[in-house]
């Protein structure tokens, strides 16, 4: 059974190595071009996918795009029975979804319908949701419109973030294809159609997603800085210098200052912030803040954080474009 892989980030890794691991025969590994990074931008960074199928001595493909007729010829030639993807960062076109005789299987971080596109993980947080899953689904040319093989829950914690859970249904996924995948190729699996009156549909997190609007109430504050960990981070201004909240925990309180403004924790508060050195007002309630981190700094806790800057108390917090 040859496979073709195409996937880019940590996301898809765990498949990747699991499908090896099985003894499938992976004929090559399609993914995104080296990007730069770093500071000035100028150091070529592969990605994850790639660095994993190089430690497995596969071969490894990288087109701009997989819309060249060049890179098209190219998974033709491979002759692949099924091909894999898993966050690869494009949509495939019909000529592409043709090429398999098996067609080509997604791994996706939701319970489709529901979380379609491009942020399903951050999305799910910011709904306040308790349980998300991943979905194998059966390509068609839509955004993730295609019918579900197979599904498996997984609880959302108060203390997830996109980042510990992506690392979870990463797990998740590569388990559930290893399982699902065989059972497809031998013709026991019949895909399952969406309900796409129960879709939802998500779009690219941006940069500007993670500046904080303290007007909004403390639970959805608290969302965002879970949903936006590891990026963008969920950032304010303080005295016109920015800073990232990466932990917090939402408390309920009447709005008795303006929004932004750093207020004391008050007398009784539930264990998760036995922590914070100060809570700040927000449009319903307090966001009490854990750890948090000065632009060009380390993440520190609150405490390190109010510690030589004399009494935060009444300071305030505003939105960094403003």
């Amino acid at each position: 059974m040859s496979i073709v892989f195409i996937g880019t980030p940590d996301f898809a890794v765990p498949s990747l190595r699991r499908l090896a691991a099985d003894g499938f025969e992976i004929g090559a590994v399609v993914t995104q071009p080296d990007r730069p990074t770093g500071r000035h931008r100028n150091k070529l960074t592969p990605p994850p996918v790639k660095e994993a199928a190089r430690e497995l001595g596969l071969a490894v493909i990288q087109p701009e795009s997989l819309r060249d007729a060049a890179a098209v010829e190219q998974l033709h030639a491979l002759r692949p029975e099924v091909m894999i993807v898993v966050a690869y960062g494009q949509i495939l076109r019909q000529n592409v979804l043709d090429i398999p005789t098996y067609g080509v299987i997604n791994v996706h971080a939701s319970l489709l319908p529901t979380h379609r596109g491009a942020s399903p993980i951050a999305a799910a947080i910011l709904a306040g949701e308790e349980e998300t899953g991943v979905s194998i689904m059966l390509m068609d040319a839509g955004m993730d419109t295609g019918p579900v093989l197979a599904q498996r829950s997984a609880a959302i914690s108060p203390q997830d973030t996109t980042g510990s859970l992506s690392e979870r249904l990463a797990d998740v996924g590569a388990d559930l294809l290893a399982v699902t995948l065989p059972h497809w190729l031998t013709g026991e699996i019949t895909p399952q159609p969406q309900d796409n009156s129960r879709a939802t549909v998500t779009r690219l997190t941006r940069k500007e997603d993670g500046a904080i609007d303290w007007s909004l109430p403390a639970e959805e504050v608290w969302r965002r800085v879970r949903a936006y960990n590891p990026w963008p981070g969920a950032y304010t201004s303080l005295n016109g210098e920015r800073v990232t909240i990466w932990q917090a925990w939402p408390l309920t309180g009447d709005a008795v200052e303006p929004p932004g403004t750093i207020v004391a924790v008050p007398e009784s508060v539930p264990s998760e912030t036995q922590a914070a050195a100060f809570t700040v007002q927000t449009g319903d309630g307090l966001l009490a803040v854990l750890e948090l981190q000065r632009a060009g700094g380390r993440t520190v806790t609150s405490a390190e954080f109010a510690r030589g800057r004399g009494s935060l108390v009444g300071e305030r917090f505003t939105r960094p474009d403003k």
